[in-house]
């Protein structure tokens, strides 16, 4: 199974921006969906953005659209989400993740391998 390694979390004032990495064990192939979720106290892990392995499509959860992208960098197994114009509201646990099925799921429960995550804090 995949291990995955998330970095580059961190305290920023809103406003500010940071990028996550997400660093793979080994490269995957075939049908799959590697995104990204957050976490905050108190609140349900959230969907915030992911992207076909297979097919290139992008999604972005309505509440990062215009803020939040999300990339790859094959060559180095490694997905990065850059975060711009950060709001307290953003503050949580983010997690990457990778689900080996099709079609496209934002329900954390159908995603099969998790990272430990990294702590993103916006203060206001």
């Amino acid at each position: 199974q995949v291990q995955l390694v998330e970095s580059g979390g961190g305290l920023v004032q809103a406003g500010g921006s940071l990028r996550l990495s997400c660093a793979a064990s080994r490269r995957t192939f075939g049908h799959y969906y590697m995104g990204w979720f957050r976490q905050a106290p108190g609140k349900e892990r959230e969907f915030v953005a992911a992207f076909s392995g297979s097919g290139g499509n992008e999604y972005h959860a309505d509440s990062v659209k215009g803020r939040f992208t999300i990339s790859r960098d094959n060559a180095k197994n490694t997905v990065y989400l850059q975060m711009n114009s950060l709001k307290p509201e953003d503050t949580a646990v983010y997690y990457c993740a990778i689900r080996y099925a099709t079609p496209w799921s934002n329900e954390a429960n159908q995603y099969h391998a998790w990272g430990q995550g990294t702590q993103v804090t916006v203060s206001s």
